[in-house]
């Protein structure tokens, strides 16, 4: 039967019905518990379309707030019921429950959220995005075991946040600028984590976004970032269940001091942190391995991931970000227009993904068990931000010219890790001119231009073109 005539079948048969009805049968036909995980259950498609009519109706009365609330509630493998004066609605866990007060018309007044030996605490005025926040406060207690072990990862997750909220108050000052946080703080500009919404962490933000603020104070300008959270593990590993810095100490060099982990500051666990970032991020292998020193975990082989060209990665997260789905780009060719400037035409050389130095992944979690990791991630998530940016900038939707009139041809080729070569034309002469950009930290940058022996020098120094690159 075609999709129109089951549509049709199904007008005939509920034109005379009110949705109210409707919502009442699909309801009753659900109203079993879930004795399975929510991941893959054999209602799905139900819970799926049940959403869908909810999000169809607006929620705009008590009813279908409070249907769609159940639904939300159930799509999470989480229990609801509805207070007997049918205002509130209480969603809950063995580890949380969130209480929502709601008008006779359907107006959401509050939103009360309490962990585990906790006082509730009135989180937000409003349910948009409500799923998520069910979702992230879920995730939150997936760790194998029992009640008690749960409430222990929360635990560890708690003391982790007042330590990285520690370090982030150990370089602040009132004249810091949230920029400055970003781009120089031992863990960036911190959020910290409010209801089943993580903490976050946004750690670099490019030049084109500084400028655009200083252009536009009023635009919502936004880096990127991580979020901090905890994951259940098949394997034990040993974390803090309270927090390791002490009166802000630090060390000679400067880093905090942290208190060493006694059995009465840490317990092993089935878990262990995680920051995790919503867009994958392209990193070069010598990035991860970099990381793995850091954490001392072998948190991912370098043999299991899906080793790219870093180029090739960098191209096609740009494309996304950019066109909101990657291009079909084989020629890797394309034209970038500059103010009262010729068009350029920027080739990216993709290189190989079989030589390691060439070689990267997309990551979008690293997992960690102490917070004296986080600093030193961030640091290298900085450096591989900045290098991505240089690149990116070269990559633009339009990979199609139709005027190759006044056109400057540059490559742009991979060298080693976090440096890479531009190529062009000499001016006045018929050889290639090319510079050398190694990228040595996300503050750093380390440029030397190189010429035929015989050709006419041109009038920049390696020292105005690191500080124009810089820039």
């Amino acid at each position: 039967i075609s999709t129109n005539a089951l549509m049709e079948k199904l007008y005939l048969k509920y034109e005379q019905k009110p949705w109210t009805e409707t919502l009442k049968l699909v309801h009753f036909c659900m109203d079993k518990p879930l004795g399975r995980p929510v991941s893959n259950p054999p209602d799905g498609p139900l819970l799926s379309c049940m959403e869908k009519i909810q999000r169809t109706l607006n929620a705009k009365s008590l009813f279908s707030v409070m249907n769609r609330l159940e639904a939300l509630s159930k799509q999470k493998g989480l229990n609801s019921h509805v207070s007997p004066s049918g205002t509130a609605c209480y969603i809950t866990s063995d580890m949380f429950y969130i209480e929502v007060q709601l008008e006779k018309d359907g107006k959401v007044m509050d939103v009360k959220l309490a962990h585990l030996g906790e006082a509730p605490v009135v989180k937000m005025r409003n349910y948009d995005a409500f799923g998520k926040i069910l979702e992230d406060l879920s995730n939150l207690y997936r760790i194998p075991g029992s009640s008690e072990m749960k409430a222990k990862g929360y635990l560890a997750l708690q003391s982790l946040e007042k330590d990285l909220y520690s370090m982030s108050l150990q370089d602040r000052t009132e004249a810091l600028s949230r920029f400055t946080e970003v781009l120089h703080g031992k863990v960036g500009h911190l959020v910290p984590r409010t209801g089943g919404t993580p903490m976050d962490i946004e750690f670099y933000i490019s030049p084109y976004q500084v400028l655009e603020a200083e252009l536009n104070p009023d635009s919502q300008v936004c880096g990127a970032k991580v979020v901090v959270t905890v994951e259940g593990t098949d394997t034990f590993h040993r974390l803090p269940i309270s927090p390791l810095i002490a009166d802000f100490q630090t060390g000679e060099d400067g880093s905090p001091a942290f208190l060493p982990l006694t059995d009465e500051l840490s317990m092993d666990l089935s878990a262990r942190f995680l920051l995790k970032s919503h867009q994958p991020i392209p990193m070069s292998s010598s990035s991860i391995e970099e990381i793995q020193r850091l954490t001392g975990m072998l948190w991912i082989q370098i043999a299991d991931l899906k080793l790219a060209s870093l180029h090739e990665l960098i191209v096609q997260s740009t494309l996304k970000e950019k066109c909101s789905e990657g291009l079909s780009t084989p020629n890797s060719c394309f034209f970038v227009s500059l103010p009262d400037c010729p068009k350029h035409c920027y080739f990216i050389n993709k290189g190989s993904a079989e030589k390691s130095d060439l070689a990267g992944a997309l990551v979008s979690k690293i997992p960690f068990t102490h917070p004296k990791c986080v600093p030193g991630i961030i640091e290298v998530l900085r450096h591989q931000m900045a290098y991505n940016t240089l690149i990116s900038s070269c990559v633009s939707e339009k990979h199609i010219n139709e005027d190759d009139s006044e056109l400057l041809y540059f490559e742009v080729a991979p060298q080693k890790n976090t440096s890479f070569s531009v190529s062009f034309p000499h001016p006045v002469k018929d050889n290639l001119a090319c510079v050398i950009i190694n990228v040595i930290t996300s503050r750093e940058i380390q440029c030397s231009l190189h010429l035929h022996p015989q050709d006419p020098t041109l009038n920049s120094s390696d020292d105005f073109i690191s500080r124009a690159v810089k820039r």
